[in-house]
């Protein structure tokens, strides 16, 4: 969801990736379903595991907080519960709050005043399994 919302909101000013630490075929139906009733397709998405290079080139490293491992920089924790298995309410809440901490990520960034202290514009939204497990 994060990657999407950088995407969609932050437009050309932002380089965004996601990837986890479990390896899935396929988004999370429920993610799937929250994010196109907010108008963003992520259906086609297919979720990629973390991967050293892209950490490295990454400008800033944002973690979900769904007990990431393995993360050797964390700029900033979100502290969000993961999506899997939740209710779609419950998803839905989680999808509006990473869509407020994107909208105020993408407005530092637009202000010049560099999220977390850090420079540029590359972002990693990390997570342990927003993907479907099945």
């Amino acid at each position: 969801m994060a990657e999407a919302y950088l995407r969609v909101l932050g437009g050309a000013n932002v380089a965004a990736a996601s990837a986890g630490t479990i390896a899935a075929d396929a988004p999370d139906p429920s993610v799937v379903t929250v994010m196109a009733e907010d108008g963003i397709d992520i259906s086609a998405a297919r979720p990629k595991l973390l991967d050293n290079a892209v950490m490295e080139r990454a400008d800033r490293i944002l973690t979900m907080g769904c007990d990431v491992e393995g993360v050797p920089r964390i700029d900033a924790d979100w502290g969000l519960p993961d999506p899997k298995g939740a209710s779609i309410e419950r998803v839905r809440e989680i999808r509006d709050i990473i869509k407020a901490k994107v909208l105020a990520l993408v407005a530092s960034l637009r202000d010049g005043a560099p999220a977390s202290g850090l420079t540029g514009n590359t972002i990693l939204a990390a997570t342990s399994s927003i993907q479907d497990q099945s």
